[in-house]
């Protein structure tokens, strides 16, 4: 019964803001809709489309304003109206009572708050419709006090996404069989992407490991800090953390007034960034103002203090690939190279034509070279990669949408510090030594140190596996096979002859060098 006036009350808010004339104008049968339109008081149809969207969603509460927040980072698929006003979304709801919070900290760890704590801010520092989080003074195990921040899961969401999830769907469902326009935006597969990130949310220590690969991850970079994970107290629902002491990056007045370089900020950020993204390929995925802080500490002045990990992005190899050779076809002006990969790539079909694909991705990158380069926007060029593609049913990755939506954060935040930072001169050199890693001597020896154990593994075994594979073929195909085995092996013994006679002269000619250099020294 709770589910159905749910679901009464969900329809009532998209009739009320006419969200049936915008996403249903394709419905097979929109007469169904006619008397619940009539019925309908307070029709609000006057503000733009994105905006009723965006109230309608507000008014639905904090999962669904969850959903716009991610609906809004599929810019592949949403039109740029509706993806702006779905950004300016903001996750927050008033806070749970504080005595909640500490008893889901008692059960938690089966200790009295005065036990774990010196002391334990009763009133939030910050509340969202997941989790809020109290500030408080930790006594460790070896007798130590340090200043905490402790994260409470909002108890009962579990069940509150279930029921809505439930919802979501069933509506995606109808959405999807109803409409051609639906079925075009694949609602089904966004709320499913939509039920992982939130379920992804509501596990604490998943974030914590987030937390610490990239603690782990930026520590010799000394640009960025990240609070370290006090993993005595750390389970589902409850996280504790190192508490970080910055000034929000938003208050630009208060970082001018303490000394901070504006501009070297502005870089430090894209510098983080991309070497989460092309070194690591681990990078923080919610990078707006609102989880960026600077240390104005003496020691670590100047530094981004980075917090809230709950959603973080991962590139495999052929990703980072794939982004690389895409931005630096792109500076060449080679459309060609940049339709080739997304075919290369499996994500448009094998069948798309090449020169049709190329035309349209010229179409969109050609009117960016008429601006400086510092006015040229990374994420809006992927986003519209992305939104071309579309018409030759180019398959775009979760991660690289992931990406770019960090990437227009990072973009949107450091032309806010900077309005003349050029992005593409702090990038270039990460892409161009990215390149380099991946085609030089540096990535061969990786490589072969990489196999050298399956190789050492298998050397051994191939007389047995000769004979056994000679034993399966017919007789006529024995010579041809084995004629074929001996020259893969006469190539394969050429080939380790090379690196282990070149190696040995490297190595004497250092030997060499290094006596020339005793020898002239005395």
């Amino acid at each position: 019964m709770t589910r159905l006036f749910r679901g009464i009350f969900i329809l009532w808010v998209m009739l009320r803001y006419g969200l049936d004339e915008l996403v249903l104008t394709s419905f097979k049968k929109p007469a169904l809709l006619t008397l619940a339109r009539v019925l309908t008081l307070g029709r609000k149809l006057d503000a733009p489309r994105g905006q009723r969207i965006r109230q309608a969603l507000e008014s639905l509460g904090p999962i669904f304003v969850k959903f716009g927040q991610v609906l809004s980072t599929r810019r592949d698929l949403l039109p740029v109206d509706i993806a702006d006003e779905l950004a300016k979304l903001q996750d927050r709801v008033p806070p749970f009572p504080s005595a909640v919070a500490i008893g889901i900290v008692e059960r938690a760890f089966k200790k009295s708050v005065a036990d774990i704590f010196v002391s334990f801010e009763t009133e939030p520092v910050a509340s969202a419709s997941i989790a809020q989080v109290h500030f408080a003074v930790l006594k460790d195990k070896h007798g130590q006090q340090r200043d905490v921040a402790v994260k409470v899961l909002r108890p009962g969401m579990a069940d509150v996404i279930d029921k809505d999830m439930g919802l979501l769907r069933m509506m995606a469902g109808w959405v999807e069989s109803l409409s051609d326009d639906g079925r075009r935006l694949k609602p089904r597969e966004v709320v499913a992407e939509f039920d992982k990130y939130l379920h992804d949310e509501l596990d604490l220590v998943r974030e914590a490991a987030s937390a610490a690969q990239l603690r782990r991850n930026m520590a010799d970079l000394n640009l960025v800090m990240i609070p370290e994970i006090c993993w005595d107290y750390c389970v589902t629902d409850v996280l504790v953390m190192e508490r970080m002491k910055g000034i929000p990056i938003s208050q630009v007045d208060r970082l001018r007034a303490a000394g901070v370089d504006i501009p070297k900020l502005a870089r430090d950020g894209v510098t983080i960034f991309f070497t989460q993204v092309f070194r690591d390929g681990f990078f923080h995925a919610d990078m707006h103002p609102g989880n960026i802080q600077v240390s104005v500490e003496p020691a670590t002045f100047g530094r981004y203090i980075s917090l809230d990990f709950g959603i973080v992005g991962t590139l495999t190899e052929i990703d980072k690939e794939y982004l690389a050779q895409n931005f630096t076809a792109f500076f060449r002006r080679d459309y060609k190279r940049v339709a080739e990969l997304h075919i290369e790539s499996g994500w448009a079909p094998a069948t798309t034509r090449v020169d049709e694909l190329e035309a349209a991705i010229r179409t969109v990158c050609e009117p960016y070279f008429d601006r400086p380069l510092k006015e040229i926007s990374l994420g809006m060029l992927l986003m519209r990669l992305f939104q071309t593609s579309r018409r030759f049913q180019v398959e775009i990755q979760p991660q690289l949408v992931l990406l770019q939506k960090t990437l227009l954060n990072i973009e949107g935040l450091g032309r806010d510090l900077d309005p003349d930072l050029d992005l593409w001169h702090t990038a270039k050199p990460f892409l161009e030594t990215w390149m380099v890693d991946q085609v030089g001597p540096k990535k061969l020896l990786e490589e072969l140190r990489n196999e050298a154990p399956h190789y050492a593994k298998l050397l051994p075994e191939l007389p047995r596996l000769l004979v056994e594979f000679l034993q399966r073929r017919p007789a006529s195909a024995h010579a041809a096979e084995l004629r074929a085995l001996l020259t893969e092996q006469k190539r394969t013994n050429r080939l380790l002859q090379t690196i282990i006679y070149g190696g040995m002269g490297f190595v004497l000619g250092l030997i060499v060098t290094q006596l020339l250099v005793r020898v002239r020294l005395f």
